[in-house]
């Protein structure tokens, strides 16, 4: 019998999050923040006071002190004030102003601070980051979580620091900081859209996602996994692409594609082996269904990413710098 396995580590491990920036923001008056960064994950803990989240589709979320978002993807969304009239727009080209403490400021210049803000953005290093992020949810809101606050308070103190190992400690710590929000679903206040996180809610969709995660390898198909989660073959189609947003077959190519990614690049094994590591009987057969999917052969794609690596550190040495 193979090993449990927890699919969500799994996910946020293979996703390889690095911290951008963390922000300590106060807002007064009437202010607005417009996010269209897609390749960023987006973090935000409400410390004091209240402000408002507006998607660009679905109605507008209000958040509270000790409530806790994260968009691993969210793409176009503004962060309000509760007063919009007349609010500035600020973006990534008309940021806010710095305050002598550290702090940045949203709205009436030398306004009291009527919400208080950590928030930040991080990046998937992972090659393999925009299937990754599609089993992921665009949006989870966690209420009242002050230990996500304390995670992030954490994150915005370790970035800023000089300290050794500075780069491996907020590593750790983004990876903390999202198993902690994302497996938070099983709360029945967190509002999550379909993805990974919903499947593992429901009891008996995750049986399946789990044993698929166990043993990537298996010859399975859909009547197979619904035979471990106790359910019809229709009722389960149907319930698995509902809460997860993919058909089972589609994840389960998913998974094997990301897996296969990390073993090409980590040089575990020739790509014979890898093919019978995610399920294929050949490496013939695990070429053409990876160059489909990645729109390379398993070698160039190893070629093209050991070339980026260098221009990918330097970016980050970039960003961090600003």
């Amino acid at each position: 019998m193979s090993e449990p396995t927890d699919p969500l580590a799994e996910v946020v491990t293979l996703l390889q999050p690095a911290a951008r920036y963390t922000k300590y923001v106060q807002g007064s008056g009437a202010w607005r923040v417009q996010r269209s960064r897609p390749e960023l994950a987006f973090y935000c803990a409400v410390l004091d006071g209240s402000c408002r989240l507006e998607p660009a589709a679905g109605p507008a979320i209000l958040l509270e002190a000790g409530d806790f978002v994260l968009a691993p993807a969210l793409h176009g969304f503004a962060l309000t004030s509760l007063h919009t009239n007349d609010a500035t727009l600020l973006d990534e080209s008309n940021p806010p102003p710095l305050l002598p403490d550290g702090r940045y400021h949203l709205g009436t210049p030398g306004g009291p601070a009527e919400v208080q803000l950590v928030a930040g953005h991080c990046v998937f290093e992972s090659p393999d980051s925009v299937l990754l992020v599609s089993l992921l949810p665009d949006l989870v809101v966690v209420r009242a979580h002050t230990r996500l606050a304390t995670l992030v308070q954490l994150v915005g103190d370790e970035s800023r620091a000089q300290r050794p190992a500075r780069e491996v400690v907020l590593a750790r710590l983004l990876e903390v900081l999202l198993i902690e929000v994302l497996r938070s679903s099983n709360d029945p206040t967190v509002a999550a859209s379909p993805g990974l996180l919903r499947g593992l809610a429901d009891v008996r969709l995750a049986q399946a996602i789990r044993a698929l995660h166990a043993q990537p390898a298996q010859d399975w198909n859909v009547p197979r996994l619904a035979r471990v989660a106790a359910l019809s073959r229709s009722s389960f189609f149907e319930r698995f692409r509902r809460e997860v947003g993919l058909t089972p077959m589609d994840y389960l190519l998913a998974w094997r594609m990301a897996l296969a990614k990390r073993l090409l690049l980590r040089a575990e094994g020739s790509i014979a082996e890898v093919a019978l590591q995610v399920g294929y009987s050949s490496a013939s057969t695990f070429s053409v269904a990876f160059s489909r999917h990645v729109g390379l052969p398993p070698s160039q794609f190893v070629q093209q990413q050991r070339r980026q690596q260098p221009e990918a550190a330097q970016a980050a040495q970039a960003a961090q710098a600003a």
